[in-house]
């Protein structure tokens, strides 16, 4: 269990599968984010229809509502949702640390206030880990200091110095709660802001701290340049253990899934591709689309000819732009799965051309359309 395969590679991009307790995902994948234990507006068959091998539970939101002692006593994440294929819960860190004036950090951990009815609530490293365990997905984050994309220097050092003592914290509890199931793993987030030698010493210290099944990057994509989270993915990729799949946090706009896995990344995550697709922004090999202009209130196309999803092999870009000028809900829904499959489809594809060795082809082809053809 948790083992990583790698199967084949193309440069530094990757092509392999993870065997966790409730299934093997093959890499590099998406995972759709269900904030809540849902991903927003959709049913779980649709998103095993589109594709999805893994999908993410937030900590932070299913503790604060409906809380991990009624998750687990209803079967934990799978039970509760009906997901039946591998889950990830993140460590709440990110979620926490964004609550600028409603929470106190102190070496212990994090005090913060329920933004929704402003209860006061303390998480430390032990508390995520023991929530997490709750919860019961196949994968564990590391409660991790979180600093802002451009945060100096000594801000970035304090978080990730802090990451890296939370980190042993967290370890220990996990190993305490684990006695031999190993039902749950657990993976550390690399830290270390935009500073690339925080960055190595991160990766270095938490290799050194010990064996992990899978190793996550966290704290980019967070308002830094694209460009600097490309440099720094492609410093970390000879220092990462080849044997473990690597994790970008919150990354998933489809040009950063192929930036991402051309530097080694295995998983990504993001709420872009429902978010947007609530605003009628939908992704297609040529750009987003809005789906919303005038220009396609008679359009008889789907959103991308080229897509193999349930909507576009049934829907118009005319009827789907009617239902958002009419508010039906439906149409927030359709054009999220079309986004949902089109992340999923876009990884099974790199995937299949980092096994036929023509993957740096492929993906600076695609690139130049999408930046070619640009946005609506």
């Amino acid at each position: 269990m948790f083992e990583f395969t790698l199967q084949g590679t193309a440069a530094n991009a990757r092509a392999g599968s993870i065997l966790l307790p409730h299934g093997t995902v093959e890499t590099p994948a998406f995972m759709p984010v269900g904030t809540y234990g849902a991903v927003r507006g959709l049913h779980p068959a649709e998103l095993e229809r589109a594709g999805a091998q893994i999908i993410l539970g937030n900590t932070y939101h299913l503790h604060v509502r409906p809380g991990e002692a009624t998750i687990q006593a209803l079967g934990g994440l799978h039970g509760f949702t009906s997901w039946r294929r591998p889950m990830l819960t993140d460590s709440g860190g990110f979620q926490v640390f964004s609550l600028q004036g409603l929470r106190s950090i102190s070496e212990e951990g994090v005090e913060f206030q329920n933004p929704l009815n402003g209860d006061v609530h303390f998480l430390t490293p032990e508390r995520a880990t023991e929530i997490q365990w709750a919860l019961g997905a196949d994968v564990a984050m590391a409660f991790d200091h979180v600093v802002p994309g451009q945060a100096p220097h000594h801000s970035a050092l304090e978080g990730m110095e802090r990451t890296l003592r939370w980190l042993e914290r967290c370890a220990s509890c996990h190993n305490g709660l684990d006695r031999g199931q190993t039902r749950q793993t657990l993976w550390p987030i690399i830290q270390g802001g935009a500073h690339e030698e925080l960055r190595l010493r991160s990766a270095e210290e938490t290799l050194a701290r010990g064996s992990w099944s899978g190793i996550a990057i966290g704290g980019l994509s967070v308002g830094e340049p694209k460009s600097l989270m490309h440099r720094l993915l492609e410093l970390l990729h000879p220092v990462l253990p080849p044997t473990v799949p690597r994790y970008l946090m919150g990354v998933g706009f489809p040009p950063d899934l192929l930036e991402g896995i051309a530097r080694g990344v295995d998983l990504f995550d993001c709420v872009a591709a429902t978010r947007n697709g609530r605003h009628g922004s939908a992704w297609t090999a040529s750009g987003r689309l809005n789906i919303r202009a005038a220009q396609h209130r008679t359009a008889d196309e789907p959103i991308d000819p080229e897509c193999d999803c349930e909507v576009c092999a049934r829907f118009s870009r005319a009827y789907l732009r009617h239902l958002f000028m009419a508010e039906d809900m439906l149409g927030l829904r359709l054009v999220s799965i079309h986004n949902v499959r089109f992340a999923i489809r876009l990884t099974e594809q790199a995937r299949a051309h980092v096994l036929d060795g023509t993957f740096e082809h492929w993906s600076r082809r695609w690139l130049t359309r999408y930046h070619e053809r640009g946005n609506e």
